[in-house]
């Protein structure tokens, strides 16, 4: 299990990053998923655009996007996309500290790869709920 954090254009400051490595690898044990590699690569709002318009022809502003990179049934593999910029709002809005918006955000990265999705209210509720609870356990 490989969990890499890279940076972009913004770097990410939040310690110990173990704490949300140790956070990631339970997710996809818990989960019953098999992790082979994962890299998180944290940028800006400039940054995390240019890529939703370009790869997903989306043309605002969001806080994860993520790269599954591996065929069904096989290991996970995938590329994850934050804006530090978009949490660091989120957490305002939010009231939360950066740190929890933080490990909600990259647990929400995970849990989409484990199969969880946010479209209709009831999978909103079951996401949110799987995030508190990792997060809970950090």
């Amino acid at each position: 299990m490989i969990i890499r954090f890279n940076y972009a254009d913004r770097k990410l400051d939040y310690m110990p990053k173990s704490n949300l490595k140790a956070m990631i690898a339970n997710i996809f044990t818990t989960e019953q998923k098999l992790l082979k590699e994962i890299n998180y690569v944290f940028c800006s709002d400039d940054y995390l655009l240019k890529i939703n318009q370009s790869a997903l022809n989306h043309d605002y502003y969001t806080d994860i996007i993520t790269f599954p990179l591996h065929n069904k049934g096989e290991p996970i593999e995938a590329e994850i996309y934050i804006s530090i910029d978009r949490v660091k709002d989120n957490a305002k809005t939010n009231s939360t500290t950066f740190s929890n918006e933080i490990a909600r955000v990259i647990a929400h990265g995970s849990l989409h790869l484990c199969g969880y999705k946010d479209k209709l209210k009831k999978d909103i509720l079951t996401m949110r709920s799987k995030e508190l609870f990792y997060i809970e356990n950090l």
